[in-house]
This record gives structure tokens, sequence and C-alpha cells, in this order.
């Protein structure tokens, strides 16, 4: 089995997970109870917070032991990882 990052955490990641999956259930609550736009518009922002701030820390993670592994091993492995990790830094910032 492939240890990730995440591995030894996995519990709170996955609560972190289900805190932001209740976040997006409260917008479609809120939607459904015709809540005022400002107030649907910053929970939005509250969501698209929180879920930025979980892809900082995957990421971090991802740079902290699957890319620092790989680089010490040398070879095509390292240059895949950190190909990998500029394309997914360069996804987050698109987004």
């Amino acid at each position: 089995m492939v240890e990730h990052s995440y591995s030894n955490h996995k519990d709170d990641v996955l609560k972190r997970l289900r805190r932001i999956e209740g976040q997006i259930r409260g917008l479609q609550r809120m939607v459904e109870q015709d809540t005022y736009c400002i107030d649907v518009l910053t929970q939005v922002s509250a969501s698209t917070r929180a879920l930025q701030s979980f892809a900082l820390q995957m990421l971090e993670e991802h740079l902290a032991h699957c890319v620092s592994n790989a680089v010490s091993a040398g070879g095509d492995e390292a240059a895949l990882k950190l190909k990998e990790a500029n394309a997914a830094i360069a996804r987050l910032v698109r987004s």
C-alpha cells in the first residue's frame, strides 16, 4: 500500500472535509429557505476559503513528504513529482 502525506492523520483530514461538506449543505439550505443573497455569498466565501486552506495544507504535505522523498531518491521519479507539484500549484493559482 502506498503511504500518502496525509496517511498518518487521515481522520483529521476527513473531519475537515466533513466540515466543508457541512458548509456546502448549509448553502443548499440557505437557497431552499430563500436566504438573502448577500448572506448566501458570505457563506460561499467562507466555503471557498475553507477549500483553499485545505488545498494549501495538502500541497504543503505533498511537498514535504512525497516530493521531498522523491527528490532525495533522485532520478525520473524526482522529475515526475516536481512536474506534478508544479501543475498542482498552477491549478490552485488559476482557481
